[in-house]
């Protein structure tokens, strides 16, 4: 399994589930997944198979040469099968800061204790991958007021709310969202999963 110079494990386990280094044969699943839920992503187009697959081969595989890339993205697998992705994106390694990214398959996203329970599971075995392994201080994130439930999870894995932007983004011609932006410091990581830093 190829994984990336600046983490000292290959992959993360909790229960059923692994977090392992992005793989090239899920960039297919990726895309349809994005193009189903572009209302929730900063992306404003579909992604053709061209696309994604010249976005793997210039911007994703070249991560895993970097000692300090932009982003460490990830496959979190359910039963060995691919259920989600995501990473620690926009990384500021003076600052050991990065912002979470999740994506589920729409399906799982569809039924709620099943999105809680993907949700959940990334952000633990994120949070050992950037606390514990990288050594990070904080992680944030970035989230439509229109998605309470995805908001609920977040607080649960010890995220605070830290900020509402107004009117931030622009969902339809006539349809402005809030983005909620919320924080977690290494300490509130061990607190909420009583995780040894």
């Amino acid at each position: 399994m190829t994984t990336y110079i600046p983490l000292p494990q290959t992959e993360h386990r909790w229960e059923n589930y692994r977090l392992i280094p992005i793989r090239y044969e899920d960039r297919e699943p990726i895309r349809a997944w994005r193009n189903a839920q572009l209302e929730v992503l900063r992306q404003a187009e579909p992604l053709t198979a061209e696309q994604q697959d010249a976005y793997f081969q210039r911007v994703v595989m070249p991560l895993f040469d970097q000692e300090k890339p932009g982003q460490l993205l990830f496959s979190l697998l359910h039963h060995d099968e691919l259920v989600a992705y995501g990473g620690l994106v926009h990384i500021s390694w003076p600052d050991s800061r990065a912002e979470v990214s999740f994506l589920a398959d729409p399906a799982r996203a569809a039924a709620p204790e099943t999105y809680r329970d993907d949700f959940l599971a990334h952000l633990r075995l994120l949070g050992q991958a950037a606390f514990v392994g990288l050594k990070f201080n904080r992680l944030f994130t970035e989230t439509y007021d229109i998605r309470p439930a995805h908001v609920a999870i977040l607080e649960e894995a010890g995220f605070r709310l830290e900020g509402r932007l107004r009117q931030h983004v622009r969902l339809a011609p006539d349809t402005f969202a809030d983005s909620l932006m919320h924080g977690q410091l290494a300490t509130d990581y061990a607190t909420t999963f009583g995780s040894a830093l």
